[in-house]
This record gives structure tokens, C-alpha cells and sequence, in this order.
């Protein structure tokens, strides 16, 4: 049997050192835990971060479907995938539908199919996961079109037509041809007048981030300097005059009433 041992008791400042080097162990260690459960933390956020990018990534470009009705699968298409207040569904039935009034005023004839499928895909390179870094949607949307009507019904004879309206619809861009002319003038006029406010206004942040009012006051301002000299028939012209001031007469009244702007 082993002797009994008694421990030798410890001093006042041996005790004080000691607890004193039990502190410091306990604070590092928990330091230690706490920084570990910030970085496991960080690494489980990037983990789930690349995980939905990765699903995002998988997941299948949308397509228009093989209904056997190709202009009720694109309207279709449209709606679902290019939600937006001022350049969706409702703005390309409005391009098409007044595309068909002007060139009728000037007793233009239209292809309907050309000016339906350009006139309702034109902006559809304007959303994700359609829109490229670094090209005009313009030019990518004339680029997609021929595989979002392949196989739908579409007569892809036509196509060529279709993309040619795509890639001029913005007023900036002088179009060639009838449906080309037609889709670039009723796409300008839809900037100027009472829906070119509405348009403006639905892009303000509800949040007061950017735009606010007063810039999207700026970008009506801006379109009365710029789009109408670049219409191009003579039925978008006519049209012009009327729409432009209404556009004037509002932000005349709305100046008026808010303070030039200081408590719009």
C-alpha cells in the first residue's frame, strides 16, 4: 500500500497565479470556440450560397411550348417569364396592337406573324436568365429568337424578319423594313404620352432607393428631347404631336404641385 501523501498547501500568490492562469486558458478557449463557430457559420452560408447558385445554374432555360398554337404559347411564354411594369406582357401587346393601327393609317401591310413574334419577344433578352453581360438586349434577343419559335408552329422562313424588328425597336436604331418600321415607331410613341408617365413612375423603388420620382421625371424630360425626331413613319409622326403633349402638360401640372420637384 502507498504511503498517505499529503498535498502540500499552496500559498496566497501561488493561488492568485493560478486562478489567473485558469482564467486565461478558459478565454482563450473560448474565444477559440467562438471565432470556430463564426467561421463554421460563414462556411455553412457559402455553402448554401453555392448550392442555389448551383441549382439556379441547373436549372432549365425556359422554353415556349410545342402547344400547335405558337402565338397563344408565346403569349404565354411572355407572361410568365418577362414580368416587369414597364417593359412586359402589357407593353409588347401594346407595341403590337399599335405597330398594326400605324402601318394600317398608312396603309402599310404588315406580316402579322413577323410583327406578333417580334413585337412579343422583343424584350425577352432583357430578363434573366436571357439577358448577356456587356450586349444590347436588342442584338441578344435577335440572336434568340430562332430557337425560342423553333418547333412551336412558327413558319421559320419568316424568321429573319422577326430578328431584323428585334434588333431596331429601340428608337435610337433606324429600322429597314415594314415590320421593322412599324414595331420601332409604336415601341418609341409608348415612351411619350399618359403611358409613357405610367411606365416611368412603375419603375420608382417603393423603398425611396433608386429611381426615385424625380429621376423618373428625368427620363420623361429626356425622352421629349430624344425620341420624337427618331420616328420614323408618317402615322407614328401624327401620333407624336398629341402624345408629346400630354407628356408636357403633366410635368408642367406636376412641377406646379410639388414644389418644382422638391416634395415630389
Amino acid at each position: 500500500m502507498k504511503p498517505f501523501v499529503t498535498k502540500q498547501a499552496r500559498t496566497p500568490e501561488e493561488s492568485v497565479q493560478c486562478d489567473a492562469s485558469r482564467a486565461k486558458e478558459s478565454h482563450l478557449s473560448f474565444a477559440i470556440l467562438n471565432r470556430s463557430g463564426r467561421l463554421a457559420l460563414l462556411v455553412a452560408v457559402a455553402l448554401v450560397n453555392l448550392a442555389s447558385a448551383a441549382v439556379a445554374a441547373d436549372a432549365p432555360t425556359p422554353t415556349i411550348e410545342h402547344t400547335g398554337n405558337w402565338r397563344k404559347a408565346v403569349e404565354s411564354f411572355v407572361a410568365a417569364n418577362m414580368k416587369h411594369p414597364a417593359w412586359g406582357l402589357s407593353h409588347s401587346a401594346r407595341d403590337y396592337q399599335l405597330a398594326k393601327e400605324l402601318a394600317a393609317a398608312d396603309q402599310v401591310t404588315l406580316d402579322d406573324d413577323v410583327i406578333y413574334a417580334a413585337s412579343y419577344l422583343h424584350d425577352v433578352a432583357a430578363f434573366a436568365p436571357f439577358r448577356k453581360s456587356g450586349v444590347d438586349h436588342q442584338d441578344q434577343a435577335a440572336q434568340l429568337v430562332e430557337a425560342l419559335l423553333a418547333d412551336t408552329g412558327f413558319p421559320m422562313t419568316k424568321i429573319e424578319a422577326v430578328r431584323g424588328a428585334i434588333r431596331t425597336h429601340m428608337y435610337a436604331r433606324d429600322p429597314v423594313g415594314p415590320e421593322a418600321i412599324y414595331l420601332h415607331d409604336a415601341d418609341a410613341l409608348d415612351w411619350l404620352g399618359a403611358i409613357g408617365v405610367a411606365r416611368a413612375f412603375g419603375l420608382v423603388d417603393p423603398k425611396g432607393g433608386n429611381p426615385d420620382g424625380s429621376q423618373a421625371v428625368k427620363g420623361l424630360e429626356d425622352s421629349l428631347k430624344s425620341v420624337p425626331s427618331r420616328i420614323v413613319s408618317k402615322a407614328g409622326k401624327a401620333r407624336t404631336a398629341q402624345r408629346v403633349s400630354e407628356l408636357e402638360q403633366f410635368l408642367r401640372e406636376l412641377r406646379s404641385e410639388s414644389a418644382d420637384l422638391k416634395t415630389l
